[in-house]
């Protein structure tokens, strides 16, 4: 099972794949449906965790690289934690 994920999820916003991944949850948690169904949705969900992971470090690189000038105050190159 290939955690990279297929062209038409990378298309995905994080919201999209967020909440995508979020139906399936809910329909795994459910119990409902064959085990094809759940195993095929467990599949697409571990390739919507790897896009928003994805979205989500790029999000915090581009955080660690906001200075504010010298005139504004103090540089930090502190890396944002979450």
């Amino acid at each position: 099972m290939s955690e990279t994920p297929s062209p038409e999820i990378k298309g995905l916003s994080f919201e999209e794949a967020l909440t995508q991944l979020e139906e399936i949850v809910g329909k795994l948690e459910s119990g409902n449906g064959t085990l094809d169904d759940a195993i095929n949705a467990y599949a697409r969900g571990a390739e919507l965790k790897s896009h928003c992971q994805k979205k989500l470090d790029e999000a915090r690189m581009k955080v660690e690289k906001i200075r504010k000038s010298d005139a504004d105050g103090a540089v930090s190159t502190e890396p944002f934690e979450a």
